[in-house]
């Protein structure tokens, strides 16, 4: 390298490359596996769906309790 000049090396642009795939490797791999981000999301969402359709079957069997009891 000349005196004076700047910049980086093929060995630094090489390791910086590896680096990100690296980190790239470990991202895909905690997003998309079976315990990953995506399937805990879609497991949390059926979750909640059942939890909502079950206070929707309790609260119309209280409502029509109630009615019953209103209409004697």
């Amino acid at each position: 390298m000349l005196k004076g000049q700047k910049g980086i090396t093929l060995i630094t642009l090489v390791i910086t490359i590896v680096i990100l795939i690296i980190l790239a490797g470990v991202a895909i791999s905690l997003s998309l596996s079976d315990n990953g981000i995506f399937n805990n999301a879609k497991k949390a969402k059926n979750l909640y769906t059942n939890a909502q359709a079950s206070d929707q079957e309790f609260a119309n069997s209280l409502d029509h309790e109630v009615n019953k009891i209103l209409e004697d």
